[in-house]
């Protein structure tokens, strides 16, 4: 796996998300879902690390951030939707 996806119901909400993970120090890049993933037309996403997204899921719960749908990217371009924790 190269990276999560957590995908976000807005822009706004996809760059509340990744300014909250930021101010804790987990480098996040707000993103467009791909096709694939995006299920209702446009959304947008934030790509983390694999060793981050523990920390940035509970960072995200105490702030009120809770996440749309969490998929991990595999090595071979496709995307696998992983539960949330």
């Amino acid at each position: 796996m190269l990276y999560y996806l957590i995908v976000c119901r807005s822009l706004t909400y996809a760059q509340r998300t990744a300014a909250a993970l930021e101010r804790a120090g987990i480098t996040a890049r707000t993103l467009r879902s791909p096709k694939s993933i995006s299920g209702e037309g446009c959304s947008h996403c934030v790509r983390v690390s694999p060793r981050a997204l523990d920390e940035a899921l509970e960072i995200l719960h105490r702030a009120g951030l809770e996440p749309k749908r969490i998929f991990s990217a595999q090595s071979d371009g496709t995307y696998e939707e992983v539960g949330l924790i």
